[in-house]
């Protein structure tokens, strides 16, 4: 592996890049049926860097077909261990175009090329790897029904299923889902976020260079309202996964009604509590909390943007975060010292300053950044911000801001810290900073979250599960649980 730091001419890489500028359906490289395409643009500068297809329903139809086919004719029949080596080989692919896939992600999404590069590229790896060793021990089981009936039960790909992504996190999130369903025996069709298509694109690409059958891997390229509406609604996907915002992914829920029931399966939005106690580690828990919130300029459906903190400590947790944000780097996503990059659209943008303003207009009080940044006039910038005297009714506590904002919250006991923490649609991620093993169970256990950390945060593994509560949604990427989600059980009853 190739460290980032290591690599300090990306801008002139990125110069040289060819970019991809068509959708792969059946293993083949093609245009929208229409011949339409949308322009892709970069929120490093906010210039227009590529164009690719903007799709309709046709081009679904024609990508779902290409994946009936090849479910139908040899990838789901294919020996186990045959699936297992070709995931290998395409492990291996993406590790030898890592640099290309983080540049692709710098560019069409803002991340800074160290986290694309040593973060993203190193967790999509590790994804499809782990999920290879998957392709060959999916067993089935026969259990004791008496001498005279013999009852099978085997675990099946449940046939052709939708991916539909987010921009923030392109390669990972698809990988968390193409990864186990492919190792199932299933094929995929999947619509990245218009604003970051470049990376699954070339990914696609790459697997066929890596062997995978032509139809196994399908990308079709348009927003969410025609290209992902047409996903949702098709009679032959049988099931879809879906990671984005909750009004989204009632949307999908919708289109699955109305169309063949297909299972839905959710990773919605979150609004994330840290708790901090009295006796927490501070310097613990202000590192953790401000690299959380600002990493990937918050965009992360688990940022921790609500910090719930004792009142006995709260002035020295602000200020230490405060601090951290205003001297976290911030700067073109190209540059190895850059550390917060731009947000990834102007829209998005807008939205966070009105959250932002709306929480002052409120009351709470701005302790650090709040605005654009002095200087960076190209692309689309917010400072790492903190808003402190936030109160639990106001909407910056409640709404999902997807950016680089912190709303701190004071509490007085336990009690009334899980209260507030609790009180919430979202169900995703929450952290408790405690030394106290006592108060570290309690407190964790009475957190109606899918994911909880105690004294970290963002801390994972490919061996756990994620997922959430409530309107975060249902079922969990990750872990040997996520290929529930891509399999049927049949029971087959002889009788003897």
């Amino acid at each position: 592996m190739t460290d980032s730091s290591t690599l300090t001419s990306w801008a002139d890489r990125a110069a040289g890049l060819t970019l991809p500028s068509r959708q792969v359906i059946g293993g083949q490289h093609v245009d929208s049926h229409t011949g339409a395409t949308a322009d892709v643009v970069s929120p490093r500068d906010g210039t227009v860097i590529a164009a690719v297809p903007d799709s309709d329903a046709g081009d679904v139809d024609a990508a779902v077909a290409a994946a009936r086919n090849a479910f139908d004719n040899g990838w789901s029949t294919m020996a186990p261990a045959e699936r297992k080596r070709i995931l290998h080989r395409l492990a291996d692919a993406i590790e030898a175009h890592r640099q290309e896939l983080a540049l692709l992600i710098s560019l069409e999404m803002g991340k800074p090329i160290t986290f694309a590069h040593d973060i993203e590229l190193r967790t999509t790896i590790n994804c499809y790897r782990w999920y290879a060793e998957w392709a060959d021990k999916l067993t089935g089981e026969v259990p004791e029904v008496g001498t005279n009936a013999l009852a099978l039960i085997t675990r099946e790909p449940v046939g052709v299923v939708g991916v539909v992504v987010p921009w923030n996190f392109p390669m990972t999130l698809s990988a968390w889902k193409i990864a186990p369903a492919l190792a199932a025996g299933c094929t995929v069709v999947v619509k990245p976020s218009e604003f970051s298509p470049l990376s699954t694109l070339r990914l696609a690409e790459i697997a066929l260079e890596a062997g995978l059958p032509e139809g196994v891997l399908n990308v079709v390229t348009g927003d969410g309202p025609l290209t992902g509406r047409a996903l949702g609604l098709h009679p032959d996907v049988d099931s879809l996964a879906f990671t984005g915002s909750t009004t989204v992914g009632r949307a999908f829920l919708s289109y699955a009604a109305e169309s063949n029931l297909k299972r839905v399966w959710l990773e919605l939005g979150g609004k994330s509590p840290s708790i901090v106690l009295a006796d927490a580690d501070l310097d613990n828990a202000i590192g953790a909390i401000a690299r959380n919130i600002f990493f990937n300029q918050g965009q992360m459906c688990t940022a921790p943007s609500r910090l719930l903190v004792h009142r006995s400590v709260h002035d020295d947790v602000v200020a230490g975060i405060s601090a951290v944000a205003a001297t976290l780097p911030l700067g073109d996503p190209l540059d190895l010292q850059t550390r917060i990059g731009p947000l990834i659209s102007a829209e998005h943008r807008a939205r966070v300053e009105a959250h932002t303003a709306g929480a002052l207009a409120d009351g709470a009080l701005l302790c650090s950044g709040g605005g654009r940044p002095k200087g960076l006039t190209d692309g689309f910038y917010f400072e790492p911000t903190v808003l402190d005297g936030v109160t639990p009714h106001m909407a910056i506590a409640r709404d999902e801001v997807f950016g680089p904002v912190l709303s701190v919250l004071s509490f007085d006991d336990i009690d009334e810290a899980i209260a507030v923490a609790n009180d919430s649609i979202y169900g995703l991620a929450a952290a408790v900073f405690t030394r106290e093993l006592s108060a570290a169970h309690r407190v964790s256990r009475r957190l109606r979250a899918g994911t909880v950390w105690v004294n970290c945060y963002e801390e994972g593994d490919m061996t756990v599960p994620f997922g959430g509560y409530k309107q975060s949604g249902n079922g969990r990427d990750k872990s040997q649980h996520a290929l529930d989600k891509y399999t049927e059980l049949k029971t087959t009853w002889m009788q003897l």
